[in-house]
C-alpha cells in the first residue's frame, strides 16, 4: 500500500503544530514570566518538532520497499531546491550580520552549507537531506534488522556530543574525538547523528504498519515526555549539555506519538504541509521584521520585551504570510493535476479489495493453511511491485513466482518470507538463488541431481506430476515404479537440497463435470500415495500444496500447508460462467482506463479504421481512444459487440483495434470531450464491464487477458 495515498490527517495537521513549537524554540514565549516554564517549553516539549518532520518524511520516503532511484532523485532535486531557495532569502540578514567578513570565509561557508546552515535555522535542510540518503541506502542495502544498529550507534555518538557531552568531556580520548567532530560540524545535532535513526523509524512504521491502539498511544507518549523532562532538568541542574537537543527519552516520545497521529484520518491536507514549509522557512525573518517594527513604533515593551506577546505575534504573521505565499504558489502554478490525468492509459489497483480478498481466501482455508500469493507475469498484470509489497505488508508471507528474475525482483522490492519459483531455473543458477534466498521447483530427478552437484545449499520444492505431464517427478502411474519412488526418496539425503515442500498442480481442478471430478480425485490421490510412502520410509514430509485457486474453490476440504491463489487473489475467475463449489465474496483488483484523445465527425459511408471494416451507416461522432493491442486490449475483440463505458455511458467498439489506438461511437452519448476518461473494464455508475466476459469474447480466459496488459500502461493504486 503506498502510504502516500492514505489520509493521514493527523500528521497533515501536526507539521502545522510542530512548525508553531519551531517559533517558540527561537523567541522563548514564557522567558519574561518564568525560566523554567519556558525552558521545559522551548528545551524539551519544542525538541519533539524537528524529529516528528524527519519521521513524516522518513515516514513517506524510506522503506524497504522503495526500490527505485527516481524517488531518491526526487528528494534530493526537492531538498536541494528548498534549501537552495532558502539560502537566497536569508543572503540580506546574512550579510546585515556581517556573515560574509568572517575569517577563514570559504571552509565556514562549505560546512554550514553541509551542516550547520547559513542561518541558525536552516540546519535543518542539509540534516534531512543528509539523513535522508544516508538511511535510503541502509534500508535499501541491508534491511531494518541492520540499518537500526547503525542509526543507533550514530544517535549514542550525537547524544554525547549534545546533551550527555558533560559525562565524556572528562575522558581526554573521548574530547579529542568530538573536538575533531566540532571541527567539521559545530553540533552533532545533524544529518549523520541526528536525523538517521528518525527517519528510519518512520519508515519503520510505514512498512509494519503498527496496530498500537490510540489510547495506549498517547498514555505513553505522555508517559515518555514527562521521563524526557525529568531527564532535561537533570542534566541542566548538572550542567551536563552542550546542547540540547537530543535526549534518551526523545526517541521513545517520537514513537508513541507518530503511532498517536496516524489514528487521525480523514481529508487531505496537503496545502497543510506547504504551509508549514514555509512556516519553518521565514519564521526568522518574521521575528526580524516584528522587531524592526516595534522599534519604529516605539512599542518594544509590548511586542518584543513581553515575550508571549512577542511570540503570538511572530506566530500570527508567519502563519498569514504563509498562507498567502501558498496560496499564491498554487495559484500560479495552477492546479496539481490528478496523476491519472497525465497519463494515455493506466489501470488502478484498488488495495483495500486486494486486502478484503485476501481475508476471504484465509476465512476459506483450512486451519494452519498459509496463503501463497501467485504473483507471476507482474501480479497477473496487477503490477507485482504495488501487488507483492502491499501483500508483504498485510501479512502475507509466500509467494510464488514463475522466474528466478521474479524472484529477485520480490526480494528488491523488500518481499520477506518464502518465494517459490514454480519454474525452471538452470542448475547453474544455484548461487544466486542462494543469494536471494529463493525456493526452486525440482521438476524431475536428473534436474534435483545437476542442482545438487553445484555443492551451493539451495532451498526447494518437489514437484510430482499426478497427471498434467507437465513438470514434476513422475508418479501418474497406476502403480507407482520403484525406481520413481526412490529417485525421490534419493533427493531428501542431498546434502545440497534443503527440502521445505512438495506438491502437485491440479489440471481440472476448474470443472465440476463427472469425469474431471474422478481425474482430479484421482491426482490427489495420487499425490498422498507418495507421501504416505515417504512417511513409511522415515521420511519427516515438509510444508504440502496442492490447491490453486480452484483447487481452493471446489475442494476445499484438502488440508494442506499451503494455497497456492492466483486469479481468485485478483477478485476474478478465469471465465464468466464457471460453476464452483465455494461462492466466496472475492471483488476486481483491477480497473482498466484510457483517455479520449479525438472526436471525429464521419460521414455517412464513410470507413474507419485499417481495412475498412467499419462503415458508418449514418453521420457519427467517433471517439479516438489512446488504448490499443499493445496495451493487451486484444486486437480479437474488434468488431465482437464490445463497449467501453465513457461518463456512465455505454460507448461500442467499432472498427479494427489498433496496436495503439482504439475507436468507439459517441453518436448516441452526450456530454463526451476530449480528455475524459473510458473505463474498459471496471465500474461506472452503476454499469461494469467484468474481466471474464470480455476475456470470454476475446476467446481467452481471466488469466491470459489480464497478464498482457502492456508495460506502457501505468499502475495507479487506490
Amino acid at each position: 500500500m503506498k502510504t502516500e495515498n492514505k489520509n493521514y490527517t493527523g500528521i497533515d495537521w501536526f507539521r502545522v503544530i510542530a512548525a508553531i513549537l519551531i517559533i517558540s524554540i527561537h523567541t522563548s514565549p514564557f522567558h519574561t514570566y518564568n525560566e523554567w516554564g519556558d525552558f521545559i517549553i522551548t528545551r524539551v516539549i519544542a525538541r519533539i518538532a524537528v524529529p516528528f518532520f524527519f519521521m513524516t518524511t522518513g515516514f513517506f520516503f524510506i522503506s524497504r520497499y522503495n526500490y527505485h532511484m527516481e524517488k531518491l532523485e526526487i528528494f534530493i532535486k526537492k531538498s536541494v531546491l528548498i534549501y537552495s531557495i532558502a539560502i537566497v532569502v536569508y543572503i540580506p540578514i546574512n550579510i546585515y550580520n556581517g556573515y560574509f567578513k568572517m575569517e577563514n570565509l570559504l571552509p565556514n561557508i562549505i560546512k554550514d552549507l553541509v551542516f550547520d546552515g547559513t542561518l541558525y535555522h536552516l540546519w535543518y535542510l542539509p540534516a534531512s537531506l543528509i539523513g535522508g540518503i544516508l538511511v535510503w541506502c541502509l534500508v535499501r542495502k541491508w534491511g531494518y534488522h541492520k540499518a537500526f544498529p547503525v542509526a543507533i550507534v550514530l544517535y549514542f555518538i550525537g547524544l554525547f556530543g549534545d546533551s550527555y557531552y558533560g559525562i565524556i568531556e572528562k575522558s581526554s580520548v573521548l574530547n579529542s574525538f568530538y573536538t575533531c567532530i566540532f571541527q567539521v560540524t559545530d553540533y552533532t545535532r545533524n544529518g549523520i547523528f541526528f536525523a538517521p535513526l528518525f527517519f528510519l523509524l518512520g519508515g519503520w512504521i510505514a512498512d509494519c504498519q503498527t496496530s498500537l491502539r490510540q489510547t495506549t498511544a498517547w498514555i505513553m507518549f505522555v508517559l515518555m515526555m514527562l521521563l524526557m523532562v525529568a531527564e532535561a532538568i537533570t542534566l541542566h541542574t548538572f550542567q551536563l549539555q552542550r546542547h540540547d537537543s537530543m535526549y534518551f527519552f526523545l526517541v521513545p516520545s517520537m514513537y508513541f506519538l507518530f503511532c498517536a497521529l496516524l489514528h487521525f484520518r480523514g481529508k487531505r491536507h496537503v496545502w497543510l504541509r506547504d504551509v508549514s514549509l514555509v512556516l519553518y522557512v521565514i519564521h526568522p525573518m518574521i521575528i526580524v521584521i516584528v522587531r524592526f517594527v516595534a522599534k519604529v513604533l516605539h512599542v518594544q515593551t509590548l511586542f518584543v520585551e513581553n515575550s508571549v506577546i512577542h511570540f503570538l505575534a511572530v506566530v500570527v504573521m508567519s502563519i498569514s504570510l504563509s498562507m498567502v505565499v501558498v496560496a499564491l504558489w498554487r495559484q500560479l502554478g495552477g492546479k496539481k493535476k490528478k496523476q491519472e490525468d497525465l497519463y494515455r492509459a493506466y489501470i488502478e489497483i484498488n488495495l483495500e479489495n486486494l486486502a478484503h480478498n485476501v481475508k476471504v481466501l484465509n476465512a476459506a482455508m483450512p486451519p494452519k493453511c498459509e496463503l501463497m500469493a501467485v504473483v507471476k507475469a507482474q501480479a497477473y498484470g496487477h503490477g507485482m511491485y504495488e501487488i507483492a509489497t502491499h501483500l508483504d505488508k498485510i501479512g502475507v508471507r509466500a509467494f510464488a513466482v514463475a522466474t528466478i528474475n521474479e524472484g529477485i525482483a520480490l526480494r528488491r522490492y523488500g518481499i520477506r518470507g518464502e518465494i517459490l519459483i514454480l519454474g525452471y531455473t538452470p542448475p547453474e543458477q544455484a548461487k544466486i538463488l542462494q543469494k536471494y534466498d529463493l525456493t526452486q521447483t525440482l521438476v524431475d530427478y536428473a534436474y534435483a541431481y545437476r542442482l545438487n552437484a553445484q555443492a551451493c545449499k539451495v532451498k526447494v520444492h518437489i514437484k510430482l506430476d499426478t497427471g498434467m505431464h507437465r513438470l514434476g517427478f513422475n508418479v501418474y502411474t497406476d502403480s507407482l515404479t520403484e525406481k520413481e519412488i526412490q529417485n525421490i526418496f534419493s533427493v531428501f539425503s542431498m546434502q545440497y537440497l534443503k527440502i521445505n515442500g512438495i506438491y502437485t498442480h491440479l489440471c481440472v481442478a476448474d470443472s465440476l463435470v463427472y469425469e474431471d471430478v474422478l481425474f482430479t480425485r484421482r491426482q490427489i490421490a495420487i499425490f498422498y500415495k507418495v507421501i504416505n510412502r515417504l512417511k513409511k520410509q522415515g521420511i519427516s514430509i515438509p510444508k504440502i500444496h496442492i490447491q490453486s485457486s480452484y483447487g481452493l474453490l471446489n475442494y476445499p476440504e484438502l488440508k494442506c500447508d499451503y494455497v497456492r491463489a492466483g486469479i481468485s487473489l485478483y477478485g476474478a475467475l478465469s471465465s464468466p460462467n464457471t460453476k464452483t463449489k465455494l461462492q466466496l465474496d472475492l471483488k476486481p483488483v483491477l480497473t482498466l482506463k484510457a483517455r479520449v484523445v479525438l472526436i471525429r465527425k464521419v460521414k455517412e459511408g464513410d470507413y474507419v479504421g485499417y481495412g475498412r471494416d467499419f462503415v458508418a451507416d449514418k453521420n457519427s461522432r467517433i471517439a479516438i481512444l489512446s488504448i490499443g493491442y499493445a496495451d493487451g486490449f486484444p486486437r480479437v475483440l474488434s468488431g465482437k459487440e464490445q463497449y467501453v463505458l465513457i461518463n456512465g455511458q455505454q460507448a461500442p467498439i467499432i472498427a479494427r483495434i489498433c496496436m495503439d489506438q482504439l475507436a468507439v461511437d459517441i453518436t448516441a452519448l452526450s456530454n463526451i470531450c476530449v480528455g475524459m476518461i473510458a473505463t474498459l473494464i471496471g465500474k461506472e455508475g452503476d454499469k461494469e464491464i467484468m474481466a471474464p466476459i470480455v476475456a470470454q469474447n476475446a476467446e481467452s480466459i481471466t488469466n491470459e487477458f489480464f497478464s498482457r496488459i502492456g508495460t506502457r500502461v501505468h499502475i495507479e493504486c487506490c
